[in-house]
């Protein structure tokens, strides 16, 4: 797809898909036409902070955008803020968040480029590091920079008013922040810069400093945040309600199947390219009964896994749940475990954390108290249930919904 295939309604159309909000449309649509009329691509900038290494689908809204522009052939920078992330992104913290080494930045950050290349096109992709024009600011240029903003502007922050009125502390490192984050636009000189809404004053800093260094402002494109898997708080590792791009496929498209079918039509639209038509009229065939609604869900796993594994695997992952969570059948494949006895019985609760199908012996009797175990197919509800081998030297062992084991026993030494 490329810009001279579509109109310039078609291109705004396309890149506002699933947008939060646009700072603003009308640049936008100027900037397109400029770069239509003369051939020239558009400068588009993204940053990320390399703070922790694992992607989930939360942040591939964002890169889904990103990939967007790339198809219309512009010029996508993943930034990554080996510079920022020492100081440490205050947006959404209640306290100074702790710097990263240099080290655990550049670790964290070939562990992101392996994940995003997932869906951006490497090819196309200029990678760079913000240390790059930001470690090369002398003393005097950092104090320019801080002469163009102003510390009631800076204050009118909902992090930091909200710390400031418990009488929380706020390093003045964190101030520096997004000034850093706006001399990279200055930097880069970008067109557009993309980030999430919860990233909206750091980017509104952005266009104000681009101005102090007399350039165009760039347009400002905010993707909205994606809820997890409880349809609730947002997706995040922490909370549990994740689905990781690097997990394996069946456990992917079973994560999507667990979503209700209202938030499904969510993720449709911010984790496919499939136009608002498309998903208008499946909504139709959904409520008319000509489409079950189990069936629709069933093809966004399917789209999900594809996106980042193969149409192969998204094929036996579908394969797989209907096997084991609608015909109740144990997977064609499992994990073996062979483990070795000491003596004439083993906990269930000590031989689930010898297999790492949970982190630990509390985790597991709490699993097993909650319903969540079972021994070819008997639920165990027992926290204290042990298992004497010598009577059955094989057997199947599912945790949760999706981990199941081959569990066989032999004699120590």
């Amino acid at each position: 797809m490329k810009t001279n295939d579509m109109t310039i309604d078609e291109q705004m159309a396309y890149l506002l898909k699933g947008a939060a909000d646009v700072i603003n449309e009308e640049e936008l649509r100027k900037k397109l036409e400029k770069s239509q009329r003369t051939g020239k691509p558009l400068t588009v900038k993204v940053g990320f902070d390399p703070t922790a290494p694992d992607l989930h689908l939360g942040h591939t809204v964002l890169i889904r955008k990103m990939k967007h522009f790339q198809d219309l052939g512009h010029r996508v920078i993943f930034l990554i803020g080996d510079f920022t992330g020492l100081i440490g992104d205050p947006t959404g913290r209640n306290k100074t968040r702790p710097p990263l080494s240099r080290e655990a930045i550049l670790s964290n950050a070939e562990t992101y480029k392996k994940q995003v290349f997932k869906i951006l096109d490497a090819e196309k992709t200029v990678v760079d590091f913000n240390s790059r024009w930001l470690g090369a600011l002398t003393s005097e240029e950092w104090i320019r920079l801080c002469a163009k903003y102003t510390v009631a502007r800076m204050l009118e922050r909902d992090e930091y008013a909200k710390r400031m009125a418990n009488n929380q502390p706020i390093s003045i490192h964190e101030l520096l922040y997004p000034l850093a984050q706006a001399y990279d636009s200055v930097a880069l000189q970008a067109d557009f810069e993309l980030g999430g809404t919860d990233q909206k004053f750091n980017l509104l800093v952005g266009r104000d400093i681009q101005r102090e260094y007399g350039l165009e402002p760039q347009v400002l494109l905010m993707t909205p945040i994606l809820e997890g898997l409880d349809g609730v708080e947002k997706m995040s590792k922490s909370l549990k309600n994740y689905v990781g791009i690097m997990e394996a496929p069946e456990e992917i498209f079973g994560k999507v199947m667990s979503i209700t079918d209202q938030l499904m039509w969510r993720y449709y639209e911010l984790l496919t390219d499939l136009p608002y038509s498309a998903i208008e009229k499946m909504k139709r065939e959904v409520e008319s009964g000509a489409a079950h609604p189990m069936q629709v869900k069933a093809d966004l796993a399917y789209r999900v896994v594809s996106d980042f594994h193969s149409g192969e695997a998204a094929e036996h992952a579908r394969a797989h749940f209907s096997r084991v969570f609608q015909r109740r059948e144990d997977p064609e494949e499992m994990l073996e475990f062979t483990i070795p006895l000491t003596g004439n019985e083993i906990q269930l609760a000590d031989l689930i954390s010898q297999v790492q199908f949970a982190p630990s012996k509390s985790e597991a009797r709490r699993l097993i108290k909650s319903g969540g175990v079972s021994i070819d197919g008997n639920k165990v509800e027992d926290p204290t249930f042990a298992l004497t081998p010598d009577r059955q030297s094989e057997l199947v062992l599912r945790v949760g919904k999706r981990k199941f084991g081959k569990v066989k026993f032999t004699a120590a030494g």
